[in-house]
């Protein structure tokens, strides 16, 4: 399948016609040659600057069609939309060992503050984005903020309304938990579709993340604000454990694919060059302050974790139990990560605590009846690695009553409260913001879980959509936002449910549906 100059036209004039400035794409996007079809994009915001990324590519789903030269690209970031008062300027070089991807880190910002950025390149000027820079750490009064967190964008189940939603609300920044792509093509009632089939080489990664920005709506989100961003498993392969897959267990055939998806990940991605992969290895976690409102500690939950327990065969779908999943030496975060984090979270916190990462770390009996029966690609599979996180939260009391766990891949909303024992009082709470398009849990599914576990205060996974967090000196609240109908194009997005946690009480309370 291959998406036509046409049918990029038509996306960027249905953006177009929504009248919002971040989802009317360039007049230019489906000219000949016109090298921005992917849009631009910023992240990592730092109260003196940020990341801001392009990728030339005026033949996106075929290689980008650049061929193999450098190429000048010049940047510029303004005070103001009009690019009347310029802050920073300069020139970076595109090249074909990134696919002529740039990422420019600016520097010299002041910060808590919006500025407007554009590209120039081979004659042509790319879309204005618009970012932000962090709060200052020595802000007497910490400012409020708002952001939104989102995952899973299966591209052939759905249609991107839940951004088109989110480029419009007022935010600060995003989170994005994983599942940028997926790797393999799943579920029913597609509406568009991959273009090739499961990638393993470097090429093919980069044509798969190109067919995701080339839509309108994705390209809107990311224009309109600053991006935090980790992975999960389908920018890789389906339920992979550090090494190997249920696809791929030689571990070197492995590690192959998943250096080509991780250098794919980095070329797409608004993330600084100490990211930027050698080999199968990159380093993507890390601790983003803002002001002295919060810490959000972006961890990365498959690059290291243990292999799976409990599992005789390849599938980590089947629910399962067995002792070794309790065993005290794995890991879902890896020794060094987990030395990392308990080392953070005894330092000096901000007012909230924000730990994202990719999956459901409440634990989640799923089986029906009085049987117990865990997800071992979940957390549950991970038992001692989420009690030291716990623990940590706990034994940090200035951290732990105002810590808030973020996170995706499960295709649902949840929030619930996290507690070290089943009937203990909880030392965090969490919330899943569900999925942008993939397929969700039946309903009954859904019940199930919630009757079993009673820490699980809300669920629901006949919707997708994406939640917004907005945090002050006296709490926080968090809006599930629902999107009616994702086969459709141009669907409604709505609140669905709306949760607040006290300051210092942590706890799931439910102010409405």
């Amino acid at each position: 399948m291959r998406v036509s100059r046409r049918r990029l036209l038509l996306g960027g004039m249905a953006a177009a016609s929504l009248g919002h400035p971040f989802l009317r794409l360039h007049a230019q996007q489906a000219a000949r040659g016109f090298p921005f079809t992917l849009g631009v994009a910023s992240g990592t915001p730092r109260p003196d600057g940020m990341v801001l990324w392009t990728r030339l590519a005026p033949d996106p789903l075929q290689g980008g069609g650049m061929g193999e030269a450098p190429v000048d690209v010049q940047w510029e970031v303004a005070h103001d939309e009009g690019f009347a008062r310029i802050a920073a300027r300069g020139r970076a070089t595109a090249t074909a060992a990134l696919a002529h991807s740039v990422h420019v880190e600016v520097q010299g910002l002041a910060p808590g503050r919006p500025y407007w950025y554009r590209f120039t390149a081979l004659g042509a000027r790319s879309p204005v984005g618009r970012t932000r820079t962090a709060p200052a750490e020595t802000d007497a009064a910490p400012q409020p903020l708002r952001f939104a967190f989102a995952s899973c964008q299966q591209y052939e189940q759905g249609y991107y309304a839940a951004y088109r939603d989110m480029a419009m609300q007022p935010l600060d920044f995003v989170v994005h938990l994983g599942d940028y792509i997926y790797e393999s093509s799943w579920g029913s009632r597609h509406v568009r579709h991959h273009q090739g089939g499961i990638p393993t080489q470097l090429g093919e990664f980069r044509d798969r993340y190109a067919l995701y920005k080339t839509d309108p709506h994705l390209q809107a989100a990311h224009a309109a604000f600053p991006w935090l961003v980790t992975w999960d498993d389908h920018e890789v392969a389906n339920d992979y454990t550090d090494d190997v897959s249920p696809r791929s267990i030689d571990p070197a055939q492995f590690l192959a694919i998943r250096a080509a998806a991780y250098q794919a990940w980095y070329e797409h991605m608004p993330v600084p060059a100490s990211m930027r992969p050698t080999g199968a290895a990159a380093t993507i976690y890390g601790r983003h302050r803002f002001g002295r409102m919060l810490d959000v500690f972006l961890l990365d939950g498959r690059q290291y974790r243990s292999h799976h327990a409990c599992l005789a065969g390849r599938s980590a779908s089947p629910l399962a139990d067995c002792a070794d999943r309790l065993a005290p030496e794995r890991s879902f975060l890896g020794a060094k990560q987990e030395a990392w984090l308990a080392n953070e979270l005894a330092a000096p916190p901000a007012r909230w605590t924000v730990i994202a990462q990719p999956t459901l770390l409440a634990e989640a009996d799923r089986k029906r009846g009085p049987e117990h029966g865990y997800w071992m690609d979940g957390w549950d599979g991970y038992a001692a690695s989420r009690t030291r996180l716990l623990d940590g939260l706990a034994a940090n009391k200035a951290r732990g009553g105002d810590a808030l766990v973020i996170s995706g891949d499960v295709h649902a909303f949840w929030a619930a409260d996290l507690r070290r024992e089943p009937q203990g009082p909880a030392v965090a709470t969490e919330f899943v913001g569900g999925a942008i398009t993939s397929e969700g849990p039946s309903a009954a599914g859904v019940a199930n879980m919630l009757a079993k576990n009673e820490h699980l205060r809300y669920g629901r996974g006949d919707k997708r959509g994406y939640a917004q967090m907005a945090l002050d000196a006296r709490g926080c609240t968090v809006e599930f936002r629902a999107v009616d109908d994702e086969k459709a194009e141009d669907a409604a997005v709505a609140p669905m449910a709306r949760f607040a946690v006290e300051r210092g009480a942590p706890g799931v309370h439910l102010e409405s549906t």
